[in-house]
């Protein structure tokens, strides 16, 4: 397994909607593998594969506490079949926009449909911490951030940090 660079705001490719994935091989589990490595390592509990620089519909997350046994999840081609009209708020971060944190209000329970990485379809009803890190993550693959759903103050005021930090490193 491979731990591989993270994309960080502002960087354009963390707004391109990710293509469907078209089969399941062995290919696609070593990248799933190394999203993994790359997840863990960060350290967070869900990553999509455009943060690593892959626009494809697939996405990692493992909500094991740290001293648990790892549960990790992968999800491809995943798609919200339904959300209750009952919400709930989390603080989110996210390993694409390093050290800053928000509370965004979501559905509180979701149904989605995906692939697991054996290529079978499921389908999952989720909710807590699981609703949101799979909508969180499913957003990421169309091209959603998690400060899309904050003021657009506080959002305009993280993308100018983020920015400003970009071109520092590149000079």
């Amino acid at each position: 397994m491979t731990i591989k660079p993270l994309i960080i705001l502002p960087d354009p490719l963390l707004r391109q909607v990710s293509a469907p994935v078209e089969r399941v091989d062995a290919e696609l589990t070593q990248l799933a593998d190394d999203m993994l490595e790359t997840m863990y390592d960060a350290p967070g509990i869900g990553l999509a594969a455009i943060q690593i620089g892959v626009p494809r519909r697939l996405l990692v997350i493992d909500l094991a506490k740290e001293g648990e046994e790892k549960q990790p999840q992968v999800f491809i081609n995943p798609q919200i079949l339904s959300s209750s009209d009952a919400r709930s708020v989390y603080e989110e971060g996210c390993l694409s926009i390093p050290d800053y944190y928000a509370e965004v209000e979501r559905p509180a329970e979701i149904e989605v449909q995906y692939l697991d990485r054996d290529g079978k379809d499921k389908t999952v009803k989720a909710d807590g911490l699981l609703a949101t890190c799979l909508q969180h993550e499913i957003d990421h693959l169309n091209g959603v951030l998690f400060i899309d759903h904050i003021s657009r103050l506080k959002r305009e005021m993280v993308v100018k940090k983020f920015t400003k930090a970009a071109k520092g490193k590149a000079v």
